[in-house]
């Protein structure tokens, strides 16, 4: 910090900024300690953070302070020097001593009166480090739990505060309002500087128009070429054929110039965003300081060995998650202990080391945040939770028993449901997993469970980097562009509209044997009477296993990454939107709110007000379908475009499986497909299309960066009717291609 900003600071707020420090170092090395006693290091260390504790006490006039740190600096000193050994009982004195000097340092001026040594608590843990220091310990220092208090260099001055540190270890303090205006400023720059490239496209065309005109009046100069050099017209035409010449060079030159600007521009803005975006960054370990000790007392508390080990302490991550992340991460390491880990007794009966291990790791993944919580212990019994819910009534027996293991795990998140039969301190109030899934919906994340009976559960949070930043789909509803979370999408799918059922006056459609009920996006919103739709129906499938709707939209316009934008507090909650955000032509664009929008429609449902998906009356050209399948957005898109003005309807798909889901669910005139995908190739999605009666008729073309004659006829041989390499893109080979196998786009 620089000396302007410790000049602003009392010698009290000095002493707790020192104190925060020395007590994390003191808790972790204590805990150190317990697994090695002998650790030389870790008793240097601690030796040491209680010595300056002593000496800032001092000089702040803390008297308590003082002594208590003294007393704990004696112990350590007298297990340097071989006079005791620190066990168990040991640890917890100094623990607790430790905790007490936490609140000595963050007491009140009114609370600092009560802190001497004739107070019960500090004169407890005073004479149990006298005996700690002697080797005559008999009771472990019993003080009341300390109030968690986050390091001082991380912490905030104020509610309104931001602390960040440069990497000349100097410290600023800037207002959160003042950074999330920052912020937001070099968002909408980012999104300006996309300007310029439809702009640029802009003026391509009137290059091609310029070429145009100069064939034009070229042409016009031959067909009057009789009347003679000297022929005014023919002076004329001359002059204008070299004008536009000259244009045209002077345009091609300014167009270079443009897209080197738009170069520079848009690396400018992407790095003054990641700039500002930087500054909202923690590293992951600054949230989870507090945990190894909350998971050793919560052990010990129950009887048994665990040990927490944190992986990817520097992953950096938004301060606001990090601070969301504080309850949900604590209850799911609460249950771990609880719940996952096994007493040491029945470990050991199992053949596993008595102490248990949990995990928390947390690291970036696809422009993601991934928080793993994992334990090696005894795994969840999915049968019992399938009994479970049988037995609340919440399904009956022949619906659970045809639920996925996966689908099982997610009745653990509801409100109240808990496989506990008795209620502790720790758990068993079915309060805790509601909180983790309310929390990760909230930032737009999902949480995922797996288990393995007998060796152990991992709890999986996927979470945004940021909450500055929004990756979602736009549909288009009523001629306007609205923003669907991708976090919060089931599945997208175009619906064959004689696949559309109806029961009891409601319409659904069926999505992997479950019932899906279906719904006007324009109805559910507000908005003008939707079109009448075609042969097929674009759907958006938002929920839960608890509650899930398909929702009707006009188009689909595409996935995008979007800067947040919030709305205007002066306008209270909007219904059905969360936020909004700005394309890259600067239009605005509604962010939905799924959670908002699915009671929204609940109501509806509940009313019985539900409209119906009109089909059309009037018989339409069929235009040919296509399934384009790339993991890669950019080609996606490059392929969708080039088909789409062709005048064929293009659906696209991520990767292999998202692929041949699509295939089995649409009806499609052709596949184009590349090779290396996640999760399933393109040559497996060949070979599955071939190897179904019902698809096995349906052309498939592989399109690869693979050139070779090996990889053109493992293609072919698992059954695709062309191969191409992605330089086809250049010529008209890709969509002659396409018109070979199945025509022009329209029947």
């Amino acid at each position: 910090m620089s000396a302007d900003d410790l000049g602003e600071l009392s010698m009290l707020d000095l002493f707790r900024m020192e104190a925060d420090g020395q007590v994390e170092v003191l808790t972790s090395g204590l805990l150190a300690l317990e697994r090695d006693a002998t650790a030389a290091s870790q008793l240097e260390l601690c030796m040491r953070a209680a010595h300056s504790l002593k000496g800032a006490a001092r000089i702040v006039g803390l008297d308590a302070g003082v002594q208590l740190a003294h007393a704990m600096e004696d112990c350590f000193v007298a297990a340097q020097e071989g006079r005791i050994t620190l066990g168990q009982q040991h640890i917890d004195g100094l623990l607790g001593a430790t905790d007490l000097l936490m609140k000595i340092a963050h007491a009140s001026e009114q609370e600092l009166n009560h802190w001497t040594v004739e107070a019960p608590e500090l004169a407890a843990s005073m004479s149990a480090l006298r005996d700690l220091a002697s080797g005559n310990a008999a009771t472990a220092v019993a003080v009341p739990p300390a109030p968690k208090v986050e390091p001082a260099v991380t912490q905030p001055a104020t509610p309104s505060q931001v602390v960040i540190r440069d990497n000349s270890d100097r410290i600023l303090r800037v207002t959160a309002e003042n950074l999330n205006r920052l912020l937001g400023l070099s968002g909408e720059l980012l999104v300006e500087s996309r300007w310029v490239k439809p702009f640029a496209e802009s003026l391509l065309r009137l290059k091609r128009s310029q070429q145009e005109l100069s064939v034009t009046l070229d042409g016009l100069r031959r067909t009057l070429s009789t009347t003679g050099p000297d022929d005014p017209v023919q002076i004329a035409l001359t002059s204008a054929i070299r004008t536009a010449q000259k244009c045209q060079h002077a345009l091609t030159d300014r167009l270079a110039a443009l897209e080197v600007f738009n170069r520079r521009s848009l690396n400018l803005a992407h790095r003054l965003y990641d700039s500002a975006l930087e500054c909202r960054m923690r590293p992951f370990g600054d949230g989870v300081q507090s945990y190894p000790r909350m998971v050793r007392d919560v052990a010990n508390s129950l009887g048994k060995q665990v040990r927490l080990e944190i992986v990817g302490e520097t992953t950096q991550v938004d301060r606001d998650v990090l601070v969301m992340l504080d309850a949900p991460l604590g209850h799911l390491l609460r249950n771990a202990v609880d719940h996952g880990i096994e007493s040491a007794e029945d470990r050991a009966a199992a053949g596993k080391p008595r102490e248990g291990v949990i995990r928390l790791t947390a690291r970036h993944s696809k422009g993601a945040l991934l928080v793993s919580i994992s334990d090696d212990g005894g795994g969840i019994d999915v049968e019992r939770i399938r009994a479970a819910v049988v037995e609340r009534r919440l399904l009956s027996r022949d619906a659970a028993d045809k639920l996925t293991e996966a689908e099982i795990f997610e009745f653990l998140f509801l409100p109240g449901f808990t496989m506990k039969t008795t209620v502790t301190d720790v758990s068993g109030r079915g309060v805790g997993l509601d909180v983790v899934r309310d929390m990760v919906k909230s930032v737009r994340g999902i949480v995922r469970v797996t288990s393995t009976a007998g060796k152990g559960t991992e709890f999986l949070l996927q979470l945004p980097v940021t909450l500055s930043v929004v990756r979602a789909l736009l549909a288009e509803i009523d001629g306007e562009p609205y923003a669907f979370p991708l976090a919060s999408i089931v599945r997208t799918l175009r619906l064959p509209s004689a696949k559309i059922a109806h029961l009891e006056g409601r319409q659904h459609f069926d999505l992997d044997g479950r019932r899906i009920g279906l719904v006007n996006a324009h109805q559910v919103l507000g908005l003008g009477e939707p079109v009448p739709a075609g042969d097929d129906v674009p759907v958006i499938v938002l929920g839960d296993i608890v509650q899930t709707y398909g929702l009707v939209v006009d188009r689909f316009l595409g996935e995008r990454e979007l800067v947040i934008h919030h709305l205007d507090p002066q306008l209270g909650k909007v219904k059905d939107i969360a936020a909004g955000a700005l394309m890259e032509d600067g239009s605005p664009v509604l962010i939905i709110d799924p959670d908002d929008l699915l009671r929204s429609t609940d109501r509806l449902v509940s009313d019985g007000r539900l409209s119906k998906v009109k089909r059309s009356g009037a018989e339409q050209k069929k235009r040919k379908r296509i399934l384009v399948v790339d993991d890669s957005l950019t080609v996606r898109e490059l392929e969708r475009k080039l088909l789409g003005k062709r005048g064929y309807d293009v659906e696209v798909a991520v990767d292999g499986m998202d692929g041949w889901n699509a295939v089995r669910t649409g009806d499609f005139d052709l596949i184009v497909t590349d090779v290396d995908m996640p999760r399933m190739d393109g040559i497996e999605l060949v070979k599955l299309i071939n190897s179904d009666p019902r698809l096995k008729t349906k052309p498939v073309m592989v399109v690869s960066y693979k050139d070779r004659d090996d990889d053109r006829r493992r293609g072919l041989e698992a059954g695709a009717a062309y191969y191409l390499t992605k330089g086809s893109f250049q010529d008209q080979t890709f969509v002659q291609a396409v018109v070979d196998l199945i025509g022009e786009a329209v029947a």
